[in-house]
């Protein structure tokens, strides 16, 4: 979320599911209905991967 959003990290820790969704619903309007799948979030984290 840092990334894509900009978040500091004390912003980032602080959030909820509920505001991680609304940024990535933003950015993939499609996924907002359907949700995120397991594949998808995978494929996320292989992008923007910790550390």
């Amino acid at each position: 979320m840092a990334r894509v959003a900009g978040w500091r990290p004390e912003e980032l820790w602080a959030a909820t599911p509920a505001d991680v969704a609304a940024v990535l619903a933003a950015w993939m309007p499609e996924a907002e209905s359907a949700g995120v799948d397991r594949g998808a979030l995978a494929a996320m984290m292989e992008q923007c991967p910790d550390g």
